[in-house]
């Protein structure tokens, strides 16, 4: 039983090592802040602001229109560019809100985790029966808050890839595969950690836009203003 339990708690650590996961003893010591923590979170995250900005500005559930999705990308499809950028800034702002207090506030190994429970709540948010948005914006609000100069080549690589071929989805999925390389290397290993976690969530969330881009049925970036 011993050698069994040895060769788990072997294996996990070099899981750890390698994804540079924070120490599970010290997670466990503190799990009286680590739980509250994850709880706000998770909590701040699933707000749903393109749905909350949409109705106070008199405009159609979001949910009913395009992808029924609650990002900024749909609510660009109301015509109204403005709600977008609105959207993203509170999306975004949301996750560089939780990660800033946590780096403050609680320390790494706790922030290791908030990271990634606030993008989690943007897209499983109980408020809406765990179908929120494809947590873009806040995927870069946290790496913004992270490692400012990665977050900033991220924004670059997005506009260029949705300049080029004007696929919102297709520049998001390029742009996010390329976060945790520029964390790794631009911030720290633990910060490539937290957005590789965050870029396999993100692209399990694109998989109908994937399977859309290689039939060629994507829709593109329209910019009308109504």
């Amino acid at each position: 039983m011993e050698n069994g339990f040895g060769q788990i708690y072997y294996y996990l650590s070099i899981f750890q090592i390698i994804l540079n996961l924070p120490d599970w003893k010290n997670i466990i010591y503190s799990w009286h802040i680590v739980c509250p923590s994850l709880v706000v979170a998770y909590l701040l995250g699933s707000i749903p602001f393109g749905l909350l900005i949409t109705n106070v500005f008199g405009k159609e559930d979001i949910r009913k229109i395009g992808s029924g999705n609650i990002g900024a990308t749909n609510v660009l499809r109301t015509g109204r560019r403005g709600l977008a950028a609105l959207t993203l800034i509170f999306d975004s702002g949301k996750a560089i809100i939780v990660v800033w207090l946590s780096k403050e506030y609680l320390g790494p190994d706790i922030t290791f985790f908030t990271s990634i429970f606030v993008v989690i709540g943007h897209i499983f948010p109980i408020w809406l029966k765990f179908h929120g948005g494809k947590g873009v914006a806040c995927f870069f609000g946290v790496l913004f808050c992270l490692s400012l100069f990665s977050g900033l080549i991220s924004i670059i690589i997005w506009l260029i890839v949705a300049l080029i071929f004007r696929f919102s989805s297709l520049a998001a999925l390029v742009s996010v595969f390329a976060s945790p390389i520029l964390g790794y290397f631009i911030g720290s290993p633990k910060i490539g950690s937290i957005m590789l976690i965050l870029a396999l969530l993100v692209w399990i969330r694109h998989i109908k836009n994937i399977q859309y881009l290689i039939l060629g049925k994507e829709n593109k970036i329209n910019l009308r203003v109504s």
